[in-house]
């Protein structure tokens, strides 16, 4: 069944059916297969996966998210990150990632960092004298940070799937994506200093001040969020909400940049977004179902187990493997297929979960820019109107570094679990 399940769902794949799709009718063939369970179960576990009060904080991160990319915090975001390191060589590259983190707070999502980002710092880069090629591929690199830095929707998957605390991995989550985006400004600096680019005037510290005090709301948003889940206030489901209800008021009433006729569009694109990850947690749940039944986690621990016991070498194995599907499958149908069948192995290897979590999510990350599904290549392509080969050399240094950054992360947990005193 282990075979028949995994070679149709290989098929599928193969033939560009939508990994949902994918996921539902291998799992379907493999029922009909078996002839010993109605096809109702499909229906049950399809509803009951998604009934899930922890779940509800999906859409709700989202809309914020998307509340906070229409309500003007990317432009303010800019102009305090353009204060902060503007004046460097490569001033504007490294303004780009530095919004990126910023952004990542607030946003929880890699396209919509990019997209929001980009649409200001790629064309402002290029007017700037860089190369398009690499204004492109920053912006791809620096937006993989938005589901590092806590929001993050796939945290939140990885916490439901297995079972972690969703509090826990965000503020896992804080330095991993702090480390990710000081490596990538390193490599912005270096490339920037040999090919030229210029550095923009420096900034005075009033005019830092200014620049910090019209971003200070946006600011504010992740120290609300996070503070009330991990102060016991509410819960990540809850603080969602407080996210949404904070996102209008600051769009609508205090930088009026959202209008009352922007609202239908927001909700509608952020109600697609999230139909999509659920019905794709949907659909998983019945491919987990018969992965469980059939005790398949079970084998493939036993079998990993029995190669090594040695947890540095059962990440490294891991992390291979998650950077080959990564660059196949989206971030959050990763999670959703793979995390039933690693995190069994982890814990036999004495992982924490909490800190292979944030690895898992980091290293799936990478796959957003990598052909042929990273979607921040697709989304910085359209807005530079380049076309996707012509990034690809140009992504290639913050490739590298994002690699070595996975596995430094992975021998080095308290990059991860330190702020949680573990």
């Amino acid at each position: 069944m282990a075979w028949l399940l995994f070679g149709v769902l290989i098929v599928l794949f193969l033939i560009n059916i939508p990994v949902a799709v994918a996921l539902g009718l291998a799992s379907m063939i493999v029922l009909m297969v078996q002839d010993n369970v109605p096809l109702m179960v499909v229906v049950q576990k399809m509803f009951n996966s998604t009934d899930s009060f922890t779940l509800m904080a999906v859409p709700f991160f989202i809309l914020a998210g998307k509340l906070m990319e229409t309500g003007g915090i990317s432009k303010r975001l800019m102009n305090f990150a353009g204060s902060l390191v503007g004046g460097l060589h490569g001033g504007l590259a490294m303004v780009s990632i530095v919004t990126c983190m910023f952004f990542a707070a607030v946003s929880g999502s890699a396209a919509a960092t990019t997209a929001a980002v980009g649409s200001i710092l790629i064309p402002a880069m290029v007017k700037k004298g860089y190369d398009k090629s690499f204004a492109t591929a920053i912006q791809a690199a620096g937006g993989t940070i938005g589901v590092m830095i806590p929001p993050s929707v796939p945290l939140i998957l990885f916490g439901v799937i297995a079972g972690a605390s969703i509090g826990d991995l965000f503020i896992a989550g804080i330095m991993p994506g702090i480390f990710v985006g000081i490596s990538l400004i390193i490599v912005a600096y270096v490339i920037s200093r040999k090919r030229g680019y210029g550095k923009e005037e420096k900034s005075s510290f009033k005019e830092i001040a200014i620049s910090f005090k019209d971003a200070i709301l946006a600011l504010l948003m992740p120290i609300i969020i996070l503070g009330g889940i991990y102060g016991g206030i509410f819960t990540p489901t809850e603080g969602s909400v407080v996210a949404v209800v904070y996102g209008l008021i600051v769009g609508l009433f205090i930088y009026k940049e959202i209008k009352w006729k922007d609202l239908p569009e927001i909700f509608i694109s952020s109600g697609v977004t999230s139909a999509v990850i659920l019905f794709i947690i949907s659909c998983a749940s019945i491919f987990g179902f018969i992965l469980t039944r059939e005790q398949i986690p079970l084998q493939i621990t036993d079998a990993m187990l029995g190669i090594t016991t040695n947890a540095i070498m059962i990440l490294i194995i891991i992390n291979i493997i998650l950077l080959i599907v990564g660059t196949f499958l989206e971030t959050s149908a990763a999670i959703v297929i793979l995390a039933p069948i690693l995190v069994p192995i982890a814990s036999a290897a004495g992982i924490d979960l909490v800190h292979f979590g944030v690895v898992m999510v980091v290293n799936l990350a990478i796959g957003m820019i990598t052909p042929p599904v990273g979607i921040n290549l697709f989304v910085a392509s359209n807005i530079a109107k380049i076309r996707l080969e012509h990034i690809v050399r140009a992504i290639v240094p913050f490739l590298i570094i994002l690699i070595v950054d996975v596995f430094i992360l992975s021998f080095m947990p308290s990059i991860s679990l330190f702020l949680l005193d573990k």
